[in-house]
């Protein structure tokens, strides 16, 4: 027996149907063996749907602070240039080579909308919590009318 017939052998096996590749894709059912159901992503609009619009936007950081005055300098001396990739690359590296000093007003920028951002979702976490305590109480008023219909019916009954 030769080498390439010892490996032929190996790839080829004999069942009923005929001869198949052992290895390849069958192209019958697949075998759910495992039972493991995959979970569906959710689709974009989905997602979008879930969220609240009156929630606010979460604060940029110190380097996309630097990159909204970066942009505005960039396309000055780069005005034919129409790629955002050339400008987040030109831009993230001349972030790298900034010292300290130089970020500095960016990250005191970034800090100042972080507190505001954080003073707006103190507020809207409030305004939610109050929307939950009202429906909560509202909940509650209706049973209490419903009792309090109930009782005076059975008072009516007992003259």
């Amino acid at each position: 027996m030769n080498p390439t017939t010892a490996i032929s052998f190996c790839l080829f096996s004999l069942n009923p149907k005929g001869i198949t590749m052992k290895g390849g894709k069958s192209k019958g059912k697949a075998d759910n063996k495992l039972g493991v159901k995959k979970s569906v992503p959710q689709t974009k609009k989905e997602k979008n749907a879930a969220k609240d619009p009156n929630k606010p936007k979460r604060p940029a950081s110190a380097f996309f602070v630097f990159m909204e005055d970066f942009r505005k300098q960039y396309k000055e001396k780069h005005p034919g240039n129409k790629s955002v990739a050339a400008v987040g690359k030109a831009g993230g590296d001349k972030w790298k080579h900034l010292t300290d000093a130089e970020k500095a007003p960016y990250i005191a920028k970034a800090e100042k909308r972080k507190a505001e951002y954080e003073k707006n979702m103190d507020a809207y976490n409030r305004k939610q919590a109050g929307e939950a305590d009202e429906d909560e109480e509202s909940d509650k008023s209706k049973s209490e009318v419903d009792e309090e219909d109930g009782s005076d019916e059975e008072d009516e009954d007992d003259d």
